[in-house]
């Protein structure tokens, strides 16, 4: 049964003032409240490893943002912003960063109304054209073509910029360039950060390392969904974005025999490892790992271990002859929703009626409000740049 939650309920009072719009000049020089058995406390995040459960598994999302935003002129000099959201052709995003004359994108087009369908020019960098091949209001299938033999992945290094959050109220500087991406980032395909993530340094993963705690990764592609509010009056009636990511049988084999605590480093890393479970349910009833979709967790009892339906999904890899497991998904947690893999969370502080404001409630059985007054009460920086959080389950 879908949940039936006003979204109303989950609101602050976030003041622009506490918006984070720089990062601080260190990393892990940011706050870091500590949730642990309904008690709340703080430390720096430099102390993070300390803080962590003995023995435990950490999942970190290493995706990388692309400069994914450029900017084409009309005839007329009207500006035309072009977002690319996800590749359509061809649809693999390595295919698509690899292209080398043409590829077509899904886009957020700014200024939409002012482009009647002409072919564009790029403003700087590699000359590049746009060309509209179909538009649905603010989004459309856009197709890039460019003369230079360049990839188009050294194309968007050129002509693009890094698309900060817009709740940032400035344009992209410099100091994006560096920032507004993880020490660990590595696959390409994100067109927002994994924030949770821009705390870490070398510093701290040594200690994590020292600790005797095994780090491990995923990777989703964060899509610009995630900046997308939540318009309906109910949870209901919001429709969550596909986001892909890649899963290693490795990574899927240690899930299945984990006997310890697995913290995930961000909400991205919580919807990746949580979907695996209703994967491996279609794989015990229907024999393939398709999309976990929004309300599939909600829609009836599952009578399948953990360890049954992940195991379900390393047997379809090793038949198949993969060594990941590449799918999407819709998913969406909010109260109610029960917890299968994941113990422990290491997130920033979200916007007042987000999707992630929900995602933290169910993880702390409600107790939402406590931390994020505790947050405010004690000049907490937030969102993207803020500072940092590590959630223990309830």
């Amino acid at each position: 049964m879908i949940p039936d939650i006003r979204i109303s309920d989950y609101s602050y009072g976030l003041a622009d003032e506490r918006i984070a719009k720089y990062p601080l000049e260190r990393r892990d020089a940011s706050k870091l409240l500590l949730y642990k058995d309904g008690e709340v406390s703080e430390d720096i995040f430099r102390n993070l490893a300390g803080h962590l459960p003995d023995r435990a598994l950490m999942v970190f999302n290493d995706t990388r943002v692309v400069p994914a935003r450029m900017h084409f002129k009309r005839e007329s000099g009207a500006i035309i912003e072009v977002f690319c959201l996800e590749p359509v052709d061809p649809v693999e995003y390595n295919l698509a960063f690899a292209a080398t004359q043409s590829c077509s994108w899904k886009c957020v087009i700014g200024n939409a109304k002012r482009w009647k369908g002409d072919i564009l020019q790029s403003i700087s960098g590699i000359p590049v054209r746009a060309e509209l091949v179909s538009r649905d209001d603010r989004t459309g299938v856009v197709r890039f073509s460019w003369d230079s033999g360049e990839s188009f992945s050294t194309v968007l290094e050129s002509c693009g910029n890094v698309p900060i959050p817009p709740y940032l109220g400035r344009e992209t500087e410099a100091i994006d360039l560096e920032r507004y991406q993880t020490l660990y980032a590595h696959i390409r395909g994100s067109v927002a950060a994994p924030t949770a993530g821009l705390h870490f340094t070398p510093e701290v993963l040594s200690d994590i390392d020292a600790r005797g705690i095994e780090r491990r990764n995923v990777c989703l592609h964060v899509g610009a969904g995630t900046f997308l509010p939540v318009k309906s009056e109910c949870i209901a009636g919001h429709p969550m974005h596909r986001e892909p990511f890649t899963v290693s049988i490795d990574l899927l084999r240690e899930l299945r025999d984990c006997g310890r605590p697995v913290v995930a480093v961000g909400t991205t890393s919580v919807r990746t490892l949580e979907s695996l479970y209703y994967m491996g349910v279609k794989c015990i009833e229907t024999g393939r790992p398709e999309d976990t979709q929004q309300w599939e967790p909600y829609e009836r009892e599952y009578p399948y271990s953990t360890s049954e339906a992940l195991g379900a999904i390393v047997k379809y890899l090793e038949r198949e002859g993969l060594d990941a497991l590449q799918a999407g998904t819709r998913i969406i947690i909010v109260p109610g929703f029960r917890f299968r893999i994941v113990d422990a969370l290491v997130t920033n502080f979200h916007q007042p009626e987000s999707t992630l404001i929900l995602l933290v409630s169910a993880f702390v059985a409600g107790d939402w409000r406590s931390i994020y007054d505790y947050a405010l009460g004690h000049d907490f920086r937030f969102l993207s740049y803020g500072d940092s959080s590590l959630l223990y389950r309830r």
